[in-house]
């Protein structure tokens, strides 16, 4: 019912829409992707590589400070101790191990928050393969750190000089590149996103979270899922790997929180479910924000990797059918939640992962409950966003 049917769709959401000259290359990977992941080889091969190069399984952390202080039992699935310092090099190991397989000798990305730029740089070191990522100028400027690691990492960052030269450009490059380089190169799109394979591979990729969190309460708490899991919203892959095997399970409350910027109707926002609609973007059919014509709207947020303006399909379709409860962070909140588990937890979250920590503003929970958030990435990156903001 919440995952992707046969057409690619997750209820009205979804979908392909390419240009003609892509069609090839994404029916190529659309028949040979579910193959290819269930072969043995690969299993054992994308396996190893998450528990000896990466690092997995990530902790499932019971946060003391923060149960005390808000009242209930609050686990962090630590997805900023992976090499990387994020979620996003589960989906790179698994689409690089894939591209290998299709014969594919060229890989480009896009990137916001540099996570993904990084992990697909880091992927592409570690497989010999040529490496180019497209980044917003702006988020270069802000992320430099991100920037530095790709270089050195032998990819080359090109950046995005059009629109709000942010993240949905990036991708615009990308998408350009990819028309343009139809049959060497794969496109490693980092979220849950794009035109179908992509968003159900992606979250495919990301569902070893959600797998090691269900083993992991067991142990933890006698049974294996919580009352409650929560993820913050960009594209949305982190919360979509942390929700995947909790989607049938209608005990779990799945809760998302995108990024208001500074307030949902500021005009400075990234919060597709309140403010989109059905609209086309990046291949794929879902909730975007866009003026009456049609036109995409620039979204805003403090945060690199939340600054788009829309969300996967399969999200656009747990906010539709109700499936999912929707909040959204300002920046003020999400800031002030990154520094109070900074206090409280001796961890700094990423600005991202820290939209997730403030939902204690949004909504109160049970003694009893347990509330499992994703902590998708370390803050490392933002420490000058966070230096800036607080006047350290």
């Amino acid at each position: 019912m919440y995952h992707v049917n046969k057409q690619g769709y997750y209820g009205e959401f979804g979908g392909a829409y390419i240009p003609e000259m892509l069609y090839p290359n994404v029916e190529k990977l659309r028949q040979e992707y579910l193959k290819i992941m269930g072969e043995e080889s690969f299993i054992k091969q994308f396996n190893q590589l998450l528990k000896d190069y990466v690092g997995r399984p990530s902790p499932l952390y019971f946060a003391k400070g923060l149960s005390k202080k808000h009242g209930t039992k609050v686990y962090l699935k630590r997805e900023d101790l992976n090499h990387t310092g994020a979620h996003k090099i589960n989906n790179t190991i698994g689409q690089i191990l894939l591209a290998k397989r299709l014969g594919k000798t060229r890989i480009i990305a896009e990137t916001g928050a540099g996570q993904h730029g990084v992990a697909t740089a880091t992927v592409c070191a570690l497989a010999d393969i040529q490496c180019v990522v497209y980044m917003g100028e702006i988020d270069i400027q802000r992320q430099a750190p991100n920037v530095a690691r790709m270089k050195m990492l032998g990819a080359e960052v090109r950046p995005a000089l059009s629109g709000s030269r942010t993240l949905k450009d990036a991708t615009n490059e990308a998408i350009r590149d990819w028309i343009n380089n139809p049959v060497d190169t794969h496109y490693i799109i980092g979220s849950a996103i794009g035109p179908h394979p992509y968003p159900d591979m992606v979250t495919r990729f990301q569902s070893v979270i959600s797998e090691e969190i269900k083993w992991q309460l067991q142990e933890k708490e006698g049974r294996d899922y919580p009352d409650y899991v929560v993820a913050c919203i960009g594209g949305g892959s982190n919360a979509a790997g942390t929700y995947y095997h909790f989607l049938d399970n209608e005990k779990v409350n799945i809760i998302a929180v995108e990024a208001a910027g500074k307030g949902i109707q500021s005009g400075e926002s990234a919060a597709t479910s309140q403010l989109g609609k059905e609209g086309i973007i990046h291949g794929c059919k879902t909730l975007l924000m866009q003026t009456q014509d049609g036109q995409i709207t620039e979204p805003y947020s403090i945060s690199a990797g939340l600054d788009y303006p829309g969300v996967g399909p399969m999200h656009a379709h747990l906010y539709r059918s109700k499936r999912g409860t929707f909040y959204s962070a300002t920046d003020e909140q999400a800031m002030k939640a990154g520094l109070e588990l900074c206090k409280t937890e001796g961890i700094i979250p990423a600005i991202e992962s820290s939209h997730a920590l403030a939902i204690f503003e949004h909504t109160t929970f049970k003694e009893d409950d347990i509330v499992v958030i994703s902590l998708s990435g370390r803050g490392d990156k933002d420490l000058d966003t966070y230096i800036r903001y607080f006047d350290l």
